[in-house]
């Protein structure tokens, strides 16, 4: 019996499949080509295929699953395979990431439609009859560090990025989704929405002063119009590159990117997350 974890090789799945292993876990990496694991235990699969997907989940005490970035369509297909196969499998317990996509603000412009692959995903593991929770953080503080967005911090002391001044927002790491989840996979008494970020929210300006302190120079925020942030990052993106820019384009029109208290991280599993300069002086090393 084991932890099944996808994306193991990834900027979500890697630091969970790290402190599972630290902590002498049974883990098992679910990503498309194993031989990147270096020796630990790991499975091949296919988000396309259901087959693949439910062979690696039977028997598992719990799965974490994320979607990868990919063209919408595509995600459609991956949300559908992989409620398949929880289906079919029936592990002993699922944990979700919805990686920023907004699941808990119904009625408004952000909540992410039914018809999203994000909810496709959501939903149909909430009308499982498995073992759940889903983990909703908003913005990653990763993002940061893109190198569209990190070299004009580091050469112009400009930190550029697609949110209004004024915006706050519940920043977390994949590091803070590591520790949530990990508690989640093990404790079942806590099920539906978790929102991991900062509580209060941060905004631009809160940013470019821990960027400030943490390299001892100046550095301001700036706001960069969604569109133009699409057109920097489509070359790493591709396709995908959409996905992000309507994401953006939402949040430029809304008050703010805040989770709710009631069900944030601090309340229903007693875990803080980093606040951005703790999050730089462990990034930065």
């Amino acid at each position: 019996m084991s932890y099944v974890i996808h994306g193991a090789t990834g900027a979500q799945g890697e630091p969970l499949f790290a402190r599972l292993l630290a902590a002498c876990k049974a883990v098992v990496g679910a990503v498309r080509n194993p031989a990147k694991l270096k020796g630990s235990s790991a499975v091949a699969i296919d988000n396309g295929s259901v087959d693949t997907l439910t062979a690696a989940y039977r028997d598992a005490d719990g799965v974490f699953v994320h979607l990868p970035q990919a063209p919408e369509p595509v995600r459609v297909q991956y949300a559908q395979n992989i409620v398949a196969a929880i289906e079919a499998a029936k592990p002993k317990r699922v944990v979700a990431s919805t990686s920023g996509v907004i699941i808990d603000q119904p009625g408004t412009a952000l909540q992410a439609p039914d018809d999203s692959a994000v909810m496709i995903l959501v939903n149909g593991i909430r009308q499982s009859s498995v073992s759940h929770a889903i983990l909703a953080p908003r913005l990653y503080l990763e993002n940061l560090m893109l190198p569209v967005v990190f070299e004009a911090i580091k050469a112009e002391g400009r930190l550029r990025y697609p949110i209004r001044a004024d915006f706050p927002v519940s920043w977390c790491s994949h590091l803070d989704i590591s520790e949530a989840a990990e508690k989640l996979l093990a404790d079942h008494a806590v099920s539906g929405i978790v929102g991991v970020g900062q509580l209060p929210g941060v905004k631009g300006a809160d940013l470019a002063t821990s960027f400030a302190e943490q390299f001892s120079t100046a550095v301001s925020f700036e706001s960069l119009a969604p569109d133009e942030f699409g057109k920097l990052i489509e070359p790493m993106f591709g396709p995908a590159a959409a996905n992000v820019v309507g994401l953006y384009t939402a949040l430029w029109e809304a008050p703010a990117n805040v989770i709710a208290e009631e069900t944030s991280a601090q309340r229903l599993l007693g875990l803080t997350p980093r606040n951005v300069s703790q999050w730089l002086a462990e990034a930065l090393g």
